[in-house]
């Protein structure tokens, strides 16, 4: 793989990274209004949310397609620590996004739900999450070699 092809690999990488992890700080402050919302903002805030973590995975597809080629173009191993440690945040990532935002967004029609139950259990989602993400982060930024 020529050099080029390589940086423009790694730029796809890194701004695929940007916009997986970079939208759930805007759902954040979003939250606040989320559990003051009348019924019709609270619709717009929960298709802001469907929206961002849609885009989430859509970043996250190009990020592991994009991973995956830098892997195989580069000087690294799959058995790198880093590599392994990241494939492993990454795939509990993805069971976690399964879970947790879905279903505690979908419980926000039902009428016997406690919205502000709701909103902490969403906002404790998203801390899990970018905690997540930039765990991942990290080790792909330091690469640091555990084994």
């Amino acid at each position: 793989m020529g050099i080029l092809l390589y940086k423009a690999i790694l730029y796809l990488h890194i701004l695929s990274a940007i916009m997986s992890i970079g939208p759930f700080f805007v759902l954040l402050p979003m939250m606040k209004r989320l559990r003051e919302a009348d019924l019709t903002k609270q619709q717009a805030y929960l298709d802001t949310f469907r929206s961002t973590t849609r885009l989430a995975k859509h970043a996250g597809h190009v990020l592991v397609i994009s991973g995956v080629l830098l892997v195989m173009g580069g000087n690294w191993s799959w058995k790198s620590s880093w590599i392994v440690m990241t494939v492993l945040i990454m795939v509990s990532s993805l069971y976690f996004l399964a879970r947790a935002f879905s279903p505690k967004i979908r419980k926000f029609n039902q009428t016997d739900q406690d919205k502000d139950k709701l909103v902490q259990s969403l906002t404790r989602s998203i801390w899990i999450y970018l905690f997540l993400l930039l765990a991942m982060l990290w080790f792909m930024v330091v690469k640091p070699e555990v084994w």
